[in-house]
């Protein structure tokens, strides 16, 4: 970011003229400042999410806070690698004077975070389209142990994916072209970050959004005003939370996406100091997708807001899960799905109940 001296070129120093065609930092300690910023705040926010997101899963025992929880695990180790130790300390502090192989260790380590932060979201996505789109299926298929199954092969994938990236070239200070090997990189680096989740939020979202949409047409037809109204208001804050998720990551990432095929095929980073700044911008847009996730689960759920002010008021969390309904065999394989629940409790609404069933059905609300 900063036009120091460059210690990590493996090969020889670049002489007086290759210097003097350097593209300049003209943001210069604009990103020090950004980045110091966004850890300042980022990182204790998310702290904060993990302890409220613990105590959510402790107590409903739902996969979707397993989920949450790594995705946002994923989001620490991310501010930490790529924020803290690639852009302040080797940047800011020791101007990338130092060893090559732990130059390119870190950057292991940065790829390996930045693709588990953003995979751990697919699973999510998956298990609630199958909630929504198959609810007998997820009610078998979906529990905590079997989403902390899922979430460890989520993170040892993105981990080895990671390792090829130890040869990722430095964009603001290698002097030559991108050669293949850097093309190589640069399109596993797009398709694994951005182009293939991306087609996988786009492919179930928009099916998840035929689904409510057809849902709430039948009801339309079916039932009365009052119960047309209940029931898109508890499903939509089900999906709310997911798309603000993968369409904040689309938009936040997608101009890092389009500066770095730019420098593959147009103009060098290292040559044009457009493509410098713009390179900048994009790094510093897309990190902030590593600190908003806790504003936007504050916006939407109801129930983060509530743990999140007994994590901050310091009350006791509730060490054992809520008591299985008399339909639910386990608690392990209770339904995680609240949109499922909420059909249930849709289809309850229209038949007379019982007030035995009515205080069930309160219950479990």
């Amino acid at each position: 970011m900063i036009d120091w001296h460059n210690g990590t070129v493996p090969s020889h120093r670049e002489d007086e003229r290759s210097i003097e065609e350097r593209s300049k930092c003209v943001l210069l300690y604009i990103p020090v400042i950004y980045y110091s910023a966004l850890l300042c705040i980022g990182l204790p926010v998310n702290i904060l999410t993990l302890v409220a997101l613990s105590r959510l899963a402790v107590r409903t025992q739902k996969s979707l806070y397993v989920y949450l929880l790594a995705l946002t695990g994923s989001d620490i180790l991310s501010q930490l690698f790529i924020i803290f130790v690639g852009f302040l300390l080797e940047t800011a502090v020791f101007h990338r004077d130092v060893p090559v192989l732990l130059l390119r260790s870190v950057s292991m380590l940065e790829f390996a975070a930045n693709h588990a932060s953003i995979w751990a979201t697919v699973p999510l996505t998956v298990d609630r389209y199958v909630a929504l789109c198959h609810p007998l299926l997820h009610r078998q298929i979906s529990y905590p142990a079997r989403a902390r199954r899922i979430i460890a092969v989520v993170l040892t994938l993105a981990l080895a994916s990671g390792v090829p990236f130890f040869w990722w070239s430095d964009m603001w200070r290698v002097s030559r072209p991108p050669n293949t090997l850097d093309a190589t990189l640069i399109w596993t680096h797009v398709t694994i970050i951005y182009f293939l989740p991306c087609s996988i939020f786009l492919l179930l979202n928009s099916l998840i959004i035929l689904r409510l949409r057809n849902r709430q047409r039948k009801h339309m037809c079916q039932e009365d005003t009052g119960q047309q109204l209940a029931l898109p208001s508890k499903l939509g804050k089900t999906t709310v939370m997911l798309l603000a998720v993968t369409s904040v990551f689309a938009v936040l990432w997608a101009p890092r996406t389009g500066v770095v095929l730019y420098h593959l095929y147009v103009s060098s980073v290292y040559r044009d100091w457009r493509v410098h700044l713009a390179y900048d911008l994009a790094n510093m847009i897309a990190m902030l997708n590593t600190a908003v996730n806790f504003f936007l689960y504050c916006f939407v759920s109801k129930p983060f807001r509530a743990a999140v002010r007994g994590v901050l008021l310091f009350r006791g969390a509730h060490l054992h899960p809520r008591r299985p309904l008399h339909h639910q065999r386990t608690p392990g394989n209770a339904s995680t799905s609240s949109i499922y629940s909420s059909t249930k409790r849709s289809q309850r609404e229209v038949a007379p109940l019982s007030p035995k069933s009515v205080h069930i059905t309160m219950y479990s609300a």
